[in-house]
């Protein structure tokens, strides 16, 4: 092990403390904003599939290329079945 190593572990761990100390709850926060605006899109653009008509067909159809790689998490992700606790955590 040389010193090289020993300052690239040094630094990394630095790095890593500052980003755990400042950066990890905005980048958790923003993750959880994407994933909530995501989901909000896919119940507007492709909601009918649960019943949900909001969105004219048409412009469905013309957006499903990009929402087809999506679909199957998101209907499992809708479908599953819901607890009180969820909320919490």
């Amino acid at each position: 092990m040389g010193e090289g190593d020993k300052k690239g572990g040094l630094l990394r761990a630095i790095k890593d403390f500052v980003y755990g100390a400042v950066a990890h709850d905005s980048a958790r926060s923003a993750l959880k904003s994407k994933s909530s605006m995501e989901h909000l899109f896919m119940v507007v653009t492709v909601g009918d599939m649960l019943g949900v008509p909001v969105m004219p067909p048409y412009y469905s159809l013309r957006l499903l290329p990009h929402l087809v790689p999506k679909i199957a998490t998101w209907k499992r992700r809708m479908l599953r079945e819901k607890d009180l606790t969820d909320g919490f955590g």
